[in-house]
């Protein structure tokens, strides 16, 4: 029974090295995560607000760095502040680049958004090398909302 126990931990240790040696080729490694939120106005208007992180978990510095978000169409959507695209120079390895916007919605219904875009220069890379950042979950913009229902309590005689 020992000898199964070590026979499994050794190849627990193999694949971790496998692993670990397979992404220790010094690379950048992209991981985007991208958040809209709904913020109803007094007006009756509703804004989306939208952030992406984008983090280089590898071990080499990514450069010339582009976040693309055009999943917000124009009939359904104007720009509040900011912009759904943002150049940066470098993100090194560790690193942690973030980019927010603000929308308005202009018509109501249930909205799906893709993922934004993320290309970056590799310099043992001839191609620029692209990531994706999560999707957002479904926005259900200017939905009727129910009043809130007053707790009733029930007295017990």
């Amino acid at each position: 029974m020992e000898s199964l126990t070590g026979n499994s931990l050794m190849k627990v240790l193999m694949i971790l090295f496998l692993v670990s040696a397979s992404t220790a080729t010094g690379d950048p490694f992209i991981i985007a995560h991208k958040k809209a939120s709904l913020n109803r106005l007094k007006t009756g208007a509703e804004r989306v607000s939208v952030s992406i992180d984008i983090y280089n978990q590898g071990f080499s510095t990514a450069y010339d760095v582009s976040l693309v978000d055009d999943s917000w169409p124009e009939d359904m959507f104007d720009i509040v502040s900011g912009n759904t695209s943002k150049s940066w120079e470098r993100l090194d390895a560790g690193g942690v680049l973030s980019h927010s916007f603000e929308l308005e919605a202009k018509i109501q219904g249930l909205f799906n958004g893709a993922p934004a875009v993320i290309t970056y220069r590799v310099p043992t890379k001839a191609t620029l090398q692209e990531a994706y950042s999560t999707p957002i979950l479904p926005l259900n913009i200017l939905a009727e909302i129910p009043p809130e229902k007053q707790l009733e309590w029930v007295s017990s005689v």
